[in-house]
C-alpha cells in the first residue's frame, strides 16, 4: 500500500526529490475534476507499492504550482529523484492512468 502525503511548500523539494517515485497531485477545493480524480488516487494508493501519492493544493501553496508550471487543474506530475518523468493533465479514468503510469508499477 502506497503512502499518500500531503505537500506544502516548506516540504515539497524534500519529498519530491527522493529516490522513491511519488505522484503529486496539483488541485484545489473548487475543482469539480480534483474532486472526481480524488478517490480514483485513493484506489491506487490502496492497490499498488511501486510510488507514492503526494497532494499540494494550489490555492496554498501557489509558488509550487508555478515552478512546476501547472497551468490547469487537475495536473499529476510523477517525480522520481526531484525530476519530472511523466505528467497527466485532467481528471482521468483509473485505466489510463494506469496505462500512462505502466512502466513505474512494480
Amino acid at each position: 500500500m502506497a503512502q499518500i502525503v500531503t505537500l506544502s511548500e516548506a516540504n515539497f523539494a524534500e519529498v519530491t526529490g527522493g529516490e522513491r517515485p511519488i505522484l503529486v497531485d496539483f488541485w484545489a477545493e473548487w475543482c469539480g475534476p480534483c474532486r472526481v480524480i480524488a478517490p480514483v488516487l485513493e484506489e491506487l494508493a490502496a492497490e499498488q507499492d511501486s510510488f507514492d501519492i503526494g497532494k499540494l493544493n494550489v490555492d496554498y501553496n501557489p509558488q509550487s504550482a508555478s515552478d512546476n508550471d501547472v497551468m490547469s487543474i487537475p495536473t499529476l506530475i510523477l517525480f522520481k529523484d526531484g525530476v519530472e518523468k511523466k505528467r497527466i493533465v485532467g481528471a482521468v479514468p483509473k485505466h489510463r492512468l494506469l496505462t500512462e503510469l505502466a512502466e513505474y508499477i512494480g
